[in-house]
């Protein structure tokens, strides 16, 4: 046998090549998306804060890095908001409530906003059942076989005694496994000044007290790799004690101190597994969860308090299993299963000890013809509760809610599709909802939603010229919420009263914008999004306040981000803006909050130091020392710094 022959029958192997470039949707809903650098380059330390720069989405923000921080997306609620984690929901059947301000960006890839649901219908059953979705998605190993290990290690520091340094390590263990480690501490003081106003004006100023954070977060994953097919499993741990600043109260300032104190530890394991068989392809998923929470609020330090020192375990069991067979090229049906177990017990007096089965299946077809794509769904959910108390339970429920979904590209040639969707959908009450102590009303209804959505999107890249690339996303939408539950703080943050809104009608129209600029070597992205929102309560005819915009939702918001790379420079401009808005259902003088916006800068160099990385990263927060609140009485920070150092083996 000749040289050339025993070339042309020998094995090249050849590395995978990863992608950093922004990928365009195929979806039927394109998603809202932050990945990658361009999610790096934001002046945020929690999820909570990438979420602010998209359309129709709020921010419930109570004041600084220890305040609780949850999502509201197009005002139907924030327990109608599905928060996935890896392809995962995370739950919280106690309150419902996700704080995303404990979900850090260091470890993460991307962060997306789906309304509706994720147009894909091979997933687990309980990505169908939520109004809207977010999905936190972690980086996966960035290593091969000529680079088997990868090291990073971050050290931020900035205002309010703030630092936090992390630590990520990633191993190609074996040419079909990868192993991700990741860990992070945080620790600020909380402590701020801002300024506030007497009568007329910003007069005087105070320091936020109680505000304070240490948390240290854990992750550990292996990542596999099967014939035609891959698998992941991964531990979390969470670890925090936090003081809960509270509400300031203009009319007394620093008469009141507060001094709630929190103790969290999360600890979940999760894995996942996916196979295709020719046409058909099974995915797996399971997961245990235990949450334990510590309460504590004492009168002889905060005196407009009573004193609770209570104690919250939570676990969670949930299997699911997702099957898909494409029956052609263009029609495709999926069945998934889920079944999940919920536990809560509490030092409580008269505590009920809830337990919660759930059960859902859904059943989703999609069909392509041409420039058409079209999606239907129908969900199940079962509900059963046990309680220690002798018929204290809840009635079960069982409810079956369809989604439709259409797309139509009109030109080939054009990247110009026009879609839309129906959806209906419910959701539970929670167990503090029903089952709370005092508060807790076991008849307490389910809340509905309806949504309609019609849009567009457009996209065009170009070849030569300054603009290089351009996506326009505009939606158009209609949402009823029934029996709508709206939780609002008492005393404190953790103390909730439930009050029910009966009828709540969502008008609104979101816009995004995004450009891709190159001017010789200067390169540039742009990002602009627009929100209008009429969300009334049209509960009671006869109420003085009826068809009043409901609490916090403003009318107009919008978000602009510019970012410039020249070299190894980066520089990034952010720009939030809250228009008007009340507090209350009474759209009353009284109840205004006035409209606030911020901005943020960051300037970063990325230095090569003997084959190894090191990036500087200067930042400044709300660079203009703008005084706002996003919920009255919870003052948020004023102009602050942070810099960080990024090395990279």
């Amino acid at each position: 046998m000749g040289w050339a022959q025993r070339q042309a029958d020998s094995l090249h192997f050849i590395e995978g090549v990863v992608v950093r470039e922004r990928f365009v949707s195929k979806d039927v809903i394109p998603a809202q998306t932050l990945s990658g650098r361009e999610l790096q380059r934001l002046s945020a330390v929690s999820v909570a804060d990438a979420l602010r720069y998209f359309a129709g989405v709020q921010i419930k923000d109570y004041g600084g890095i220890g305040g609780l921080k949850t999502v509201n997306i197009r005002s139907m609620g924030s327990q109608h908001v599905g928060v996935f984690y890896d392809g995962l929901q995370l739950g919280n059947t106690q309150n419902g409530q996700i704080d995303l301000g404990r979900f850090s960006l260091d470890n993460m890839e991307s962060v997306s906003i789906y309304n509706g649901q994720r147009s894909t219908i091979l997933q687990p059953a309980k990505s169908f059942a939520s109004a809207a979705a977010l999905y936190m998605t972690t980086r996966r190993p960035d290593v091969s076989a000529t680079k088997r290990d990868h090291l990073k290690a971050s050290l931020k520091v900035g205002s309010f005694s703030t630092i936090n340094p992390s630590l990520l390590w990633e191993r190609r263990l074996s040419p079909s496994l990868d192993l991700s480690i990741s860990s992070e501490y945080l620790y600020t003081s909380g402590r701020y000044s801002f300024s506030y106003k007497k009568k007329n004006g910003y007069d005087t100023t105070s320091i936020r007290h109680n505000g304070d954070v240490r948390s240290l977060r854990f992750e550990a994953g292996l990542f596999g790799r099967i014939d035609e097919g891959e698998w992941r499993a991964k531990a979390y741990l969470y670890r925090s004690e936090r003081g809960y600043p509270g509400a300031f109260v203009r009319e007394e300032p620093g008469k009141f101190k507060h001094e709630d104190r929190q103790w969290d530890t999360d600890l979940m394991a999760q894995g996942s597994l996916r196979k295709s068989f020719g046409r058909y392809t099974l995915l797996l998923n399971g997961k245990f969860a235990y949450d334990y929470l510590h309460y504590l609020s004492d009168p002889r330090l905060d005196v407009t308090t009573m004193y609770v020192n209570n104690h919250y375990y939570q676990q969670e069991a949930y299997l699911s299993s997702a099957h898909q067979l494409a029956l052609t090229d263009s029609w495709r049906l999926a069945l998934s299963s889920d079944l999940q177990y919920n536990t809560l017990s509490a030092d409580l007096y008269a505590f009920a000890y809830p337990t919660r089965l759930t059960a859902l299946t859904a059943l989703a077809s999609d069909f392509t013809y041409r420039g058409l794509k079209a999606q239907a769904s129908l969900l199940h959910t079962y509900v059963h509760d046990w309680t220690k108390a002798k018929d204290g339970q809840a009635p079960e429920k069982s409810e079956w809610t369809p989604t439709f979904i259409l797309s139509y590209k009109p030109w080939s040639q054009h990247e110009l599709s026009v879609r839309g969707f129906y959806k209906r959908i419910f959701r539970m009450p929670t167990f503090n909802d029903l089952y709370y102590t005092f508060i807790g009303n076991k008849y307490l209804r389910p809340e509905y939603t309806t949504q309609y959505d019609l849009g567009l999107v457009y996209t065009k890249p170009f070849s030569r010229g300054v603009l290089r690339s351009l996506e326009v996303q505009v939606d158009g939408y209609l949402n009823y919420v029934d029996d709508k539950i709206i939780a609002m703080p008492t005393s404190n943050q953790f103390q909730w009263t439930m009050v029910n809104l009966g009828h709540v009608r969502i008008r609104g129209i979101d816009l995004a914008l995004e450009g891709g600029w190159r001017l010789g070597k200067l390169r540039a992205s742009t990002r602009l999004t627009y929100t209008y929102q009429r969300a009334q309560d049209l509960t009671d005819p006869s109420d003085t306040y009826y068809g009043g915009q409901i609490p916090y939702i403003p009318w107009h918001s919008g978000s602009a981000i510019v970012s410039l790379a020249w070299g190894g420079w980066d520089l990034n401009y952010s720009f939030i803006y809250t228009g008007e808005r009340y507090d209350a259902s009474a759209n009353i003088r009284e109840n205004y909050t006035r409209p606030w916006y911020t901005s943020d800068l960051s300037l970063s160099r990325l230095f090569t130091l003997k084959k190894h990385s090191l990036r500087l990263t200067a930042e400044v927060n709300n660079l203009l020392n703008q005084q706002y609140e996003v919920v009255r009485s919870y003052p948020m920070p004023g102009i602050n710094t942070k810099l960080k150092i990024d090395y990279t083996l």
